[in-house]
């Protein structure tokens, strides 16, 4: 049993990095054991696992984050008895609006980014004698060889680099006053008028 000096004497990031070791540790014997882990074999499965990966672009996925996000996330805030009946009502509406802004703004700014990006990353396949500004066209087009799964997966790769760093701003510009707005919303729908915006 450790004394108390020794026990005191360790740094709280020595204490984390102790913890994050062995925690580490246990992580990597459970996956090394074979045994244990249940592994995929079904075609069928493996198949729709591979078309999610190659066809859903992170719009999509933004979505399917959202939907699981309010079908869950609401019902735990309901089932905090730790706070009154009224903070928890107010939660669960600010819940389900940050949950609605966020899925909106997301999915809607990583679409356009992604069709964006498709505009200007057109292969010479699809370049017509007259359409408009053909080097604009094929600016972001790789030159390395590429078959049209790849270049697809490049446009939503590219498409999703540029939303990142569009919401940045649009977290500040469009989530936070809509979040706040619609949480207001939903509170006088339920009854109390005298919400406090933050």
């Amino acid at each position: 049993m450790a004394s108390i000096n020794s026990i005191t004497s360790l740094s709280i990031p020595q204490v984390c990095e102790n913890v994050s070791r062995k925690f580490t540790r246990a992580a990597l014997n459970a996956a090394g054991s074979r045994e244990k882990l249940p592994t995929i074999s079904n075609p069928k499965v493996l198949g729709a696992v591979d078309w999610i990966g190659k066809k859903l672009s992170s719009a999509e996925n933004r979505l399917i984050l959202g939907a699981s996000a309010l079908l869950s996330q609401p019902f735990i805030d309901a089932s905090n008895k730790d706070v009154d009946s009224e903070t928890r009502r107010y939660s669960i509406c600010r819940t389900i609006a940050k949950i609605i802004a966020g899925t909106a703004t997301g999915y809607t700014i990583r679409k356009l980014c992604i069709k964006s990006i498709d505009a200007f990353t057109k292969s010479v396949n699809e370049i017509k004698p007259d359409m408009k500004f053909k080097k604009l066209r094929t600016l972001l087009t790789p030159t390395l060889k590429y078959t049209a799964d790849e270049l697809s997966q490049y446009k939503n790769t590219l498409g999703t680099i540029l939303a990142l760093g569009v919401m940045v701003f649009t977290n500040f510009l469009i989530d936070a006053p809509l979040t706040k707005a619609l949480t207001n919303w939903f509170a006088k729908l339920g009854g109390n008028h005298n919400v406090k915006s933050e």
